[in-house]
């Protein structure tokens, strides 16, 4: 078993320290890019964290798309899990997930494993950029690793559907928080999605307004002044985090975690499903 487990963050320096340690460790490469989808295969194979498994965000990440889900469909437990026991992660297996930087990607790892009931999960604080900064080492040599399994139960109350945001938005009992830059929130420049526009009653919180200007988390103490004028008196339990397709909403998820903020949902649907049904509401401003 692992002495410490990381469950939050951790810095490329305790990452390198725990390779060495001969730990029970999983390193899962998480890098993509919305507009070049094949860029994060092609990335690894070039260099990445020795040791490190990848995973693509539309495949392995993610469920297939369907006409009335969004983007990235949350992948049913069990798939998730079967592929997490074929990256050789166990029931003490401490993951790390990365990407080239800012951990919106990693994040999603995060989350998923969290749901299933794995706690021992971290994101590299920085990504590969600050792994890279630091001096540390990558190769192109791609792992061999036993598979495992993992089992577990799914966590299915940390999930908000489509019907249960719209429910609760009416009751007025849910703050529900879009990881969108504001641009996008406000409508102004939609790239990704058929429509412009956010949910009526949303506040925006863009994920970036977790991380300073390396693109490495804020510390915490800034981080519960920050999400505290997001939350504005509402109680982080009531939260329902969502981004256009329920991938950088899980980085909102870390940000609150580090915070002390505990208890918040995830909208998987997100934005680019809720636009599935023309007759939902859109606000625009």
């Amino acid at each position: 078993m692992n002495a410490r487990p990381y469950t939050t963050l951790i810095e490329p320096l305790e990452l390198a320290a725990l390779a060495r340690s001969g730990s029970d460790l999983a390193v899962i490469d998480c890098r993509h890019d919305l507009a070049r989808p094949g860029w994060g295969a092609e990335a690894y194979a070039e260099s990445h964290i020795e040791g490190a498994e990848f995973a693509h965000l539309d495949r392995d990440l993610s469920d297939p798309v369907t006409a009335m889900s969004g983007r990235h469909p949350l992948p049913a437990p069990d798939r998730i899990a079967a592929t997490f026991g074929r990256w050789g992660i166990g029931p003490e297996t401490q993951v790390v997930g990365y990407d080239q930087g800012n951990g919106a990607l990693a994040a999603r790892l995060w989350w998923l494993l969290r749901f299933l009931g794995h706690s021992r999960v971290a994101v590299l604080n920085g990504g590969l950029a600050a792994w890279r900064a630091a001096g540390l080492p990558v190769t192109n040599v791609t792992p061999v690793r036993a598979a495992r399994r993992l089992e577990g139960e799914p966590r299915l109350d940390w999930v908000a559907s489509t019907a249960e945001v719209a429910a609760s938005l009416q009751r007025g009992d849910v703050a529900l928080v879009d990881a969108r830059a504001a641009d996008r929130f406000a409508g102004r420049n939609e790239t990704l999605d058929a429509v412009a526009g956010h949910v009526p009653g949303a506040r925006n919180h863009p994920f970036t307004r977790n991380l300073d200007a390396a693109g490495r988390f804020l510390a915490p103490a800034e981080l519960v002044r920050l999400w505290r004028e997001t939350l504005a008196g509402s109680p982080p339990e009531r939260v329902v985090s969502m981004c256009g397709s329920g991938v950088t909403a899980c980085h909102n998820l870390l940000a609150m975690e580090l915070a002390g903020l505990k208890g918040a949902r995830l909208y998987a649907g997100s934005w680019s499903e809720w636009i599935r049904d023309p007759a939902r509401p859109v606000a625009r401003s």
